[in-house]
């Protein structure tokens, strides 16, 4: 009965693993697909076999990279994304601890409207943002591209559920010791919030990096395009240089994959940290 019970385990273990593999080979293949197309010589894209070339041109690269200005291009995205994930994270802290561990009036009402904002979507406010940006003189600026995304409501749910789960005695004893809120929030909460921290920068960062509509509505001059409009320069009028897309295409993604590699640890505590507590 234990050698039935045993092989069953077994064998359920062994499916499992088989629905695991072929969906994650399913996931894996447009990029794999991306790849292979990026190190094809273009004479060779249709007629070379989907995802093992006859022979690898790595100029792709060097002639996507050359195709126009990315180095100012990333250099844009660069800070845009930084600045986004110091100002998110930053703002989105101090809303956590506040609604977390300040009470004040009419503060579960509050919270409550801002996760209610969340069903809002992004292209319903885009106008009256780009209006508000218009309106300040911030057009084709860093401003417009960093400032209107300096606060998210994810990110605060994330560092309010934080700091709900940090037992209250640790703040009994610095109130003891003579510490105010703005000292245990820096001294204390924001540096036991690392995971939170990391999850919510890593967020920002792939949002920002990955972002295409707002940098295209606030951005005219070709100084200021992000990488990901870049990539619009493999697309003519008569056709898509798809070998030089694709290469261009691998080359923006790289920094997200590091970013993600980088910070999966904490990525993983941070979502795991949050918990549900109300």
């Amino acid at each position: 009965m234990v050698r039935l019970i045993r092989k069953e385990s077994i064998t359920r273990r062994i499916t499992r693993h088989v629905f695991l593999s072929v969906g994650a080979f399913i996931s894996i293949l447009p990029f794999l697909w991306l790849i292979t197309t990026s190190l094809k010589p273009p004479n060779t894209l249709y007629s070379a076999p989907l995802l093992f070339p006859t022979h690898f041109h790595i100029e792709n690269y060097i002639e996507a990279f050359q195709a126009a200005p990315f180095a100012r291009y990333s250099l844009n995205s660069f800070i845009m994304s930084a600045g986004i994930v110091l100002t998110q994270t930053l703002f989105s802290a101090f809303a956590g601890y506040a609604f977390a561990r300040i009470k004040f009036k009419f503060s579960n009402l509050l919270f409550f409207i801002l996760l209610g904002t969340m069903m809002i979507s992004n292209y319903a406010i885009v106008i009256p943002n780009f209006l508000t940006v218009n309106a300040l003189g911030w057009y084709d600026t860093f401003a417009a591209l960093i400032i209107p995304r300096a606060a998210s409501v994810f990110a605060i749910f994330l560092f309010r559920q934080f700091f709900l789960s940090l037992p209250k005695e640790i703040e009994d004893a610095a109130k003891i010791d003579g510490c105010g809120k703005i000292r245990i929030f820096f001294q204390i909460a924001l540096p036991l919030s690392k995971p939170v921290i990391v999850t919510s920068a890593l967020f920002s960062f792939l949002f920002a990096w990955n972002d295409f509509l707002w940098p295209l509505i606030v951005t005219d001059s070709p100084q200021m395009r992000t990488i990901q409009l870049g990539l619009s320069v493999f697309q003519g009028r008569y056709g898509v240089r798809w070998t030089l897309l694709s290469a261009a295409t691998v080359l923006s993604i790289l920094p997200s994959i590091v970013a993600f590699l980088i910070a999966q640890k904490y990525f993983i505590k941070g979502i795991a940290g949050t918990g549900l507590k109300g």
